[in-house]
């Protein structure tokens, strides 16, 4: 990372922030790959990232300790894949994440893993079918505005995703 965006990103921390960054992400879609990368990049520059399976602890709740988080980073990124809109709590996590930005001023930097930035900004592709699974669910108006808002975010477009080799 150049100094400057280090600067930048590190000086969240005197902001009254608890983390420099916020990784939000499908486990099985990019756990093992991007996101280890990325993660491991951010802690190498020594900025301070919350990532689930680093900064929870056991016998912790995970939905509040999670949404805390977001509140408490500067900067929140997204990684959309494959999988992404399957899971609730990443859904749950961008509302939040979009909440924060409008309400907080956080940063938002998506990064959009094998799938199209159209298809996060209309729920197409992969990001329509599990809307149907969570209709009932009083929260996906709020998902869908935070994907729609965010998907039109410039963002980084990665055709597939990076491998630890």
């Amino acid at each position: 990372m150049a100094s400057s965006s280090q600067a930048t990103i590190s000086s969240g921390l005197s902001h009254g922030c608890s983390y420099d960054v916020f990784i939000n992400f499908r486990g099985i879609d990019t756990r093992e790959n991007f996101v280890c990368l990325l993660y491991d990049g951010l802690k190498r520059d020594e900025i301070h990232a919350f990532i689930d399976s680093e900064e929870l602890w056991e016998g912790e709740e995970i939905r509040p300790t999670l949404l805390k988080a977001i509140q408490g980073s500067k900067i929140s990124i997204p990684v959309f894949s494959e999988h992404y809109a399957d899971s609730k709590y990443c859904l749950l996590e961008l509302a939040q994440m979009w909440d924060c930005c409008l309400t907080q001023d956080q940063t938002i930097l998506p990064i959009f893993i094998a799938v199209e930035p159209r298809d996060v900004r209309h729920q197409s592709g992969s990001f329509q079918g599990p809307f149907q699974v969570y209709q009932s669910n009083c929260a996906v108006e709020d998902w869908k505005i935070a994907l729609a808002k965010v998907g039109k975010i410039k963002g980084w477009h990665v055709k597939r995703d990076a491998t630890i080799k």
